[in-house]
């Protein structure tokens, strides 16, 4: 598995565009996240003064995620075990469960 950059979030974010697994998805009450895949340790997505982001950024993550700032001290490559998805009622969501589930409430808000 390759090292999570910003520029795998801006894949991640093309490949979800117009599902519920897109960074700035809000709808449904997620909240952009991230996983340590071997901790299993969950944290939200946050800029790098702490406050919440509306969608996925590295900058806030914790150093021991971090393997490389760059000269502004945002962050720019994290531990290759860190995934992006969503947090809803304190479960995390991969991206496809997100997309998944934020298709089925809209399908069911629909009355389909």
């Amino acid at each position: 598995m390759n090292a999570m950059t910003q520029q795998r979030l801006d894949l991640e974010n093309i490949r979800y565009h117009g599902t519920g697994g897109a960074s700035q998805n809000r709808s449904c009450g997620f909240w952009p996240a991230f996983m340590d895949t071997q901790t299993r340790a969950v944290y939200l997505s946050r800029f790098t003064d702490g406050r919440l982001a509306p969608f996925h950024i590295l900058d806030g993550l914790p150093d021991e995620l971090v393997l490389s700032r760059n000269a502004r001290g945002r962050g720019a490559i994290v531990k290759a075990s860190v995934v992006s998805g969503f947090i809803r009622e304190s479960l995390f969501y991969s991206r496809d469960e997100a997309a998944a589930h934020a298709a089925t409430m809209l399908d069911t808000e629909s009355g389909f």
